[in-house]
Order: C-alpha cells, then structure tokens, then sequence
C-alpha cells in the first residue's frame, strides 16, 4: 500500500493544474511574440552544466542556490541551474561575440536550493532578456523598457520602478579604502537597512566622519527623483565614479519619464541587488499588495571576462508563475468540446482528424463511457454520414 505522504511535494516545489497551466502558457506564447517583435532570439540554455562553469563570475549567492550532482560519466560535479542568465552570458560570450550588440531571450525551469526570501518557490519559470555589447545609457533604457512592455503584456498592472546604481557603493568603498571583507561587511547591513550597527560598523573601520557620514547618508537616500539632487550634495567625496553613476541615474529616469509619463519612480542608492556581478544601473518592479519584486535586472558588464570575451551587458529577469498569479488578464475559459462517439468507423476519424486540424477540440468516448463530458456539440450518424449537431 502507497504512503499518502509519499505524495506530497518538497517544500518550494509546486505543480500547476490544467487552469494554471493553460494561464501560464498563453502569457508564456506572448511574451516569447514580443521579445521576437523587440529583436530578441531565444535561446534554450541546458538544464546541467559542469559547476565551474555554471558558476563562473557569479559569487557566492549563486552558489548557495545551486544543486550540485556528480556526473557518472565523467566523474566531475554538476550544477542543476538556478539562475539561466549567466549560462546566457556564456552562450553570447561563445557564440556570438563578433555580433555585438546581441539581443536574447530565455524562458525555461530553473531550481533553486533555498528559493526567494518571501515567496519561497524554488521552482521558478525564470524568464528574461539580455542585451549584450552596449555601454551606452540607452541599452539600459531599452531593457527596461522590455521589462515595463512583458509586465503589460502579463496583466500585471499599478507598476511601480525602484531604480539604484551599484557603482555609487562600490565608488565609495573603492575611494574610503576598505578592504575586500570590509566591503562586502558593509554590503550586508546596508541591505538589512541595520543604521545602529553601520554606525558601530564605521566606527570598528576607523574612518574619518567625512566618511562616516557620506555611507550613513546612504543608507537614507531613497525617495522621488530629488534623491539624486540630495546625493551630489552629501556624496561628492566618492569622486567621479560616483558622480558618473548618479548622471546615469537621472538619465534613464529622463528617458523612461518621456515614454511612460505616468510610472512611478522611486530610486534607493543603498539598493544593491545580485552586487557580487552587476556593476551599474539596477532596478525592480513591484506592485502594491506584493512583497517582493516582480521583476528586476540591471547592468553586468564583468560577468564574461572569465571567459576572453568581455561584453558589457544588461538585462532583467521574471517568474512567469508570479506574473501569471498576478495577472489581471482572465485566459482560463475553456475551449467548445466537440463529443464524438466510440465507433471505429474510417469516415469518423477522418472528420475527427479535419476538426482537430482546424483547432476544435474532439473527445471521443471509449469503451463503457455512460455520458459524455461537458460539450457543446456530438458527432452523430445520420443517413449514414457523420455529422455535427
């Protein structure tokens, strides 16, 4: 006798029933019809690849998230992906380097070994989009354009943009002289927003209050545009690199401003998602009622360099699942059932055959069926010619 708990699924593993499914895969068809409208090729990374290679750049965080096997052929350990940008990185850093700038797309599972912070799927749809061999402001613009376009497209409305730049943090460490460990130390209570122990933190570096200060003005520095006015005047002692990074900002806040005048904006400067790879713009869209983001990106430009082919990058990503859940977009009506009966008749098939052709759905009973399921029309014989009534 089985186990009724053998049943029952890890936990962050889930399965989608025919609704879900069918939801999922209307919003999935379209968005793969936009990035092909956008000039994006798709692009279907493997499952495994070989652990160095799958985690090359990367950093730890990615690491953490990451399935590892061995391989029984050749003896060598396996990473399962996690995250399908950096193996997108690979495949345009392999393949088509001498194309740049190059435009891709990916839809596929990944599984991750600890899942999001909030909601605890470790089993995402990951989909995205990767522009790769432009510096320029506007490759930035144009990826986040694409990610504002595929929410849309989804159903998800009430967008809100919360823009940040990694090279204001790294600009400032780099200039106060903090070490590696220090760095990174630093990273983590700036994410937590912990202002007590970045104040002991500081303190525990030695650093002078003029530092002291500029990285404690940092932790504040989040609002409407006028952040960015607040943050010349309190982080100019990070010299140029931070200077650069905060015209970049307000640069692609201008653009976006002249394509979707009615987007909230928010900007965070302490905001430093995926930090260990990106190295400038990041940004995140959220919608009220959800605590999490439903959709992120932002610049990578050091990702390739491990691999000969350096491309500057930028792209985002999603959960398709997530976009589906929240979608407004109603794609779950069921399609007309067309009830053909259970005779083995050559003329039947062939109607049957014609109809299926066409996009009809046709259910034929089998053996010992009572009733037919829930339809709209019957196939019936009538003066010995198949016919719908």
């Amino acid at each position: 006798m089985t186990n009724k708990n053998s049943w029952i699924l890890p936990e962050g593993i889930d399965e989608l029933h025919p609704e879900e499914a069918a939801q999922l895969e209307v919003i999935r068809r379209d968005l793969l019809d936009l990035f092909k409208t956008w000039g994006y090729q798709y692009v279907i990374p493997p499952m495994v690849e070989y652990l160095d290679a799958l985690l090359t750049g990367t950093g730890s965080e990615l690491a953490l998230q990451t399935f590892k096997l061995t391989d029984q052929i050749s003896g060598r350990t396996l990473g399962v992906r996690a995250d399908m940008t950096p193996q997108v990185a690979r495949m345009a850093a392999n393949h088509f380097y001498q194309d740049a700038p190059i435009r891709l797309c990916y839809l596929g599972s990944v599984l991750q070994a600890r899942g999001a912070k909030i909601e605890k799927s470790r089993s995402p749809i990951q989909v995205g989009a990767e522009l790769y061999g432009s510096q320029h402001v506007h490759s930035d613009v144009e990826i986040i354009r694409l990610m504002l376009e595929t929410l849309a497209i989804s159903g998800v409305l009430d967008v809100h943009l919360d823009l940040g730049h990694v090279g204001i943090f790294r600009g400032l460490s780099n200039k106060a002289g903090l070490s590696e460990e220090q760095e990174a130390e630093l990273f983590e209570v700036l994410q937590r927003k912990a202002s007590d122990e970045l104040g002991d933190l500081l303190d525990a570096y030695q650093l002078d209050q003029t530092w002291q200060t500029a990285f404690t003005q940092l932790l504040s520095l989040n609002g409407d545009t006028s952040v960015l006015n607040d943050a010349r005047k309190h982080l100019t002692i990070g010299g140029d690199q931070v200077l650069n990074a905060i015209d970049e900002l307000e640069k692609v806040a201008a653009l976006l401003q002249t394509t979707y005048p009615a987007l909230p904006l928010y900007f965070d400067l302490a905001e430093l998602r995926c930090y260990q790879y990106q190295t400038g713009i990041v940004f995140a869209a959220f919608v009220p009622g959800f605590g999490f983001e439903v959709a992120r990106g932002g610049r990578y430009d050091s990702l390739t360099k491990q691999r000969d082919a350096a491309l500057p990058a930028t792209g985002f990503s999603a959960d398709v699942k997530v976009l589906s859940r929240l979608s407004s977009l109603n794609n779950t009506d069921q399609p007309a059932v067309i009830w053909a009966p259970d005779e083995d008749d050559v003329n039947l098939h062939t109607l049957i055959r014609q109809l299926r052709a066409s996009g009809k759905v046709v259910v034929q009973a089998l053996p010992g069926d009572k009733k037919p399921p829930n339809h709209t029309a019957v196939i019936k014989n009538l003066k010995g010619q198949w016919q719908i009534t």
